[in-house]
């Protein structure tokens, strides 16, 4: 079972790289907050239809959860928003590559801490040499883009 969501998260990322490239066209042509509208009114449509087809009763709804629960919806929207802008001038890769960064430096942190109700994992030399690495690989990646 770990393997097989070890390969769904890497789906998903080979997923958000695409919407990432398609983005970034689209905001070129029709500006940036209306290919983020697109992004969550079609995400919104999507969503809801699973719901109503698929999704079980649940015992609690979105109003009975503790409120900063609800966060995680806000947080999409500075991503949609900033890689529809960081594409067109850095490039898909760079672009793809700072987020993970900035994903993996933040959930180790939030993994150290047992940060938003998480189970603790603390911090060990390997998981700080996989942040090293990937800043490395952000250089190198950042370094090898040719503007002409």
């Amino acid at each position: 079972m770990t393997i097989l969501m070890i390969l769904l998260a890497v789906i998903g990322g080979a997923v958000l790289s695409i919407q990432a490239a398609c983005n970034g066209q689209l905001g070129s042509k029709v500006g940036v907050f209306r290919s983020a509208f697109l992004t969550f009114s079609v995400g919104a449509i999507v969503t809801a239809l699973l719901i109503f087809f698929f999704e079980p009763k649940q015992a609690l709804t979105l109003f009975d959860v503790p409120k900063w629960q609800l966060l995680g919806a806000l947080c999409g929207v500075p991503y949609i928003l900033i890689m529809v802008f960081a594409v067109q001038r850095i490039g898909t890769a760079v672009a793809t590559v700072a987020v993970i960064f900035g994903q993996l430096a933040m959930s180790m942190l939030i993994d150290n801490f047992g940060w938003l109700g998480n189970d603790t994992i603390p911090f060990s030399t390997t998981r700080l040499a996989a942040v090293a690495c990937l800043g490395i690989a952000l250089f190198f990646i950042h370094s090898s883009n040719k503007k002409e």
